[in-house]
């Protein structure tokens, strides 16, 4: 569906299925570069179990209009706006890499819209190494393969898809690539040069779980870690085969880390 959010058209796709502002919400935040896509295998599977799913494009990305926001801070603030104009006044918040980041500033700046946070392939901080930076700026096809190569661990590299036909790597190459030029050196600096998280998962206060990739290039595992150990009682559920890609990875084990904690913690606490 077509939104306005901040006098701007905004694509959100809804699983496939008609979205109602009173139900469950999940809106799904996606990472450096991608789009809604990223989530096209959680979007479907929730949407079609009962939940209400947003998963938008961010300004600049995908479908949506606009420039793509230079910081973690303002990509917060618009996800906050885009549930006012979705009618939704309290969400479950699920990022994956940057929109992790994302989900933390949510969860600290509009603590009263985040019911629960699920921060899936995400630490407190995602440093940018400078050569992937300047890449991204300077040659960003050679940045896009380099990421979509790193991103995978060996199932994306194998193409053993959980769909018949499907290639992690040639999916993830598409998907970036359909973006406006500069969206990704946009993407990857506000990442860069966010160092809140420390002081914002301290913060949380919603139930929350980390969900953590055991082969991930680009957020490791022991950063993962160490975030869940900082986020008030945060569950933690680790996926040894996957890779940074993780909901496009391993889809089913994804889902269902999520959907055990949107049908217990975060039901549990309302």
């Amino acid at each position: 569906m077509k939104l306005t959010v901040q006098n701007q058209k905004t694509f959100v796709s809804t699983g496939g299925r008609a979205f109602d502002a009173k139900g469950e919400v999940l809106l799904f935040i996606h990472g450096s570069g991608q789009s809604h896509l990223s989530w096209v295998l959680q979007g479907r599977f929730f949407a079609n179990r009962g939940w209400q799913v947003l998963a938008p494009d961010l300004p600049g990305h995908g479908l949506s209009e606009g420039a793509p926001l230079g910081s973690i801070i303002e990509m917060a603030d618009w996800c906050a706006d885009l549930l006012a104009a979705a009618g939704v006044s309290k969400a479950t918040v699920i990022g994956h890499s940057q929109g992790g980041l994302i989900g933390l500033e949510m969860a600290r700046r509009h603590a009263e819209k985040v019911k629960g946070l699920a921060l899936v392939a995400c630490a407190l901080a995602i440093p940018v190494n400078p050569v992937l930076l300047d890449m991204a700026k300077n040659k960003e096809p050679q940045a896009i393969t380099a990421m979509v190569a790193w991103g995978h661990d060996q199932t994306g590299h194998f193409h053993d898809h959980s769909m018949p036909g499907q290639s992690h790597v040639n999916f993830g190459e598409r998907l970036m690539a359909n973006n406006p030029a500069g969206t990704l050196y946009t993407d990857l600096k506000a990442c860069a040069d966010y160092q809140e998280g420390q002081v914002a998962a301290q913060a949380v206060e919603c139930p929350v779980l980390c969900v953590l990739a055991g082969k991930d290039r680009m957020t490791p595992i022991k950063s993962g870690r160490a975030m869940a150990g900082v986020l008030p009682q945060a569950g933690l559920k680790e996926i040894p085969g996957g890779g940074h890609m993780l909901p496009s990875e391993q889809p089913l084990e994804t889902n269902l880390a999520l959907r055990a904690f949107f049908s217990n913690a975060v039901q549990a606490a309302q």
